[in-house]
């Protein structure tokens, strides 16, 4: 994370950029592989005969490319909420829930809010994704901000103010999931910016809980200027994580912009995505970069959602035969 003043400013002006996204969605769905295609088949083909697999990818078949998702927010009580409660959009496809429909999670940055992971068209460019690959699943991005305007690091407070880490990995998921719990290996957790971060640092936290993670314009350090974490912030360092016990499964995709030079209090995100890459890899764990043309913005980040959305099905359903 930036200093507030730097990274403010820098995430306000890809906030700004909202509007100009929808004619970013109509080039994405101009581009678009056709359903039946490549990716699509290649998820197909990542079904191991035999596996007990929950999730089918029907390619240009599902209720999806009928009918948009539909748009709830749901608000759960939750201390350092602004009014006492947190609220969650979410998006889920056409038809009813079950514990065999994925979940993504995301993780909003520092300045901005889930309303803005709504209003950037998130849900129909992931619909979209959902019709090409055949495979549906619900998408949740809860509220990270607390009433005093700290820089939350979707962490928990160690002075006891707020606990959004603990939100995000237990209160959430029962609201989203309610009584059709999911699996670990059908939760996947994303982000933006600071959303990054945490998209890394919860799942190598909470190992149990998530089993692939989508880091956008994320870093991989602790970038702390509220001192959310006191005293003890290498608990929450993604590069210091890697030996945790249960994390050697995690799948990562990391994505930065060429031009992202978002400032951190010490350098800035330009170089994370391959310095946490080579240490994965180092650690024998599975990863994907890519690097889009563009900076810090909603521009750079939703065209990517064909590759990202491709990297989660590869997961979701080749990953049944392992169980978790």
């Amino acid at each position: 994370m930036f200093t507030t003043l730097s990274r403010r400013t820098a995430v306000l002006v890809a906030s700004s950029l909202v509007v100009a996204t929808a004619g970013t969605l109509a080039a994405v769905r101009d581009e678009m592989p056709q359903p039946g295609g490549a990716a699509a088949q290649a998820a197909g083909a990542a079904m191991l005969p035999g596996a007990d697999s929950a999730v089918h990818p029907r390619p240009g078949e599902v209720a999806s490319c009928d009918k948009a998702g539909t748009n709830e927010i749901i608000k759960v009580p939750d201390k350092g909420a602004p009014d006492g409660k947190r609220p969650i959009w979410v998006r889920r496809p056409p038809g009813p829930d079950s514990d065999d429909l994925p979940v993504l999670y995301l993780l909003h940055g520092s300045t901005t809010t889930h309303l803005d992971v709504r209003d950037a068209g998130v849900g129909e460019a992931l619909d979209e994704q959902m019709c090409r690959t055949g495979v549906e699943f619900v998408v949740a991005a809860p509220f990270g901000q607390e009433v005093g305007g700290s820089d939350t690091e979707w962490g928990d407070a160690a002075d006891g103010d707020f606990a959004i880490e603990t939100f995000v990995t237990e209160k959430a998921i029962k609201a989203v999931e309610g009584e059709n719990t999911r699996p670990r290996r059908l939760r996947a957790l994303g982000g933006f910016s600071m959303g990054g971060y945490g998209a890394a640092a919860l799942p190598l936290r909470h190992p149990d809980t998530y089993a692939q993670a989508v880091s956008w314009a994320g870093y991989f350090k602790v970038d702390d200027p509220s001192d959310t974490f006191g005293d003890n912030p290498g608990a929450h360092a993604p590069d210091r994580l890697l030996d945790e016990p249960g994390v050697e499964d995690i799948r990562f995709m990391l994505v930065e912009g060429k031009d992202d030079h978002t400032p951190l209090q010490t350098g800035s995100i330009h170089g994370e995505a391959e310095r946490f890459a080579k240490l994965l890899r180092k650690n024998d764990m599975s990863v994907q970069t890519m690097h889009p043309e563009g900076g810090h913005s909603w521009e750079t980040w939703v065209p990517t959602f064909p590759r990202a959305v491709d990297f989660l099905v590869e997961g979701w359903t080749a990953s049944a035969a392992k169980g978790g």
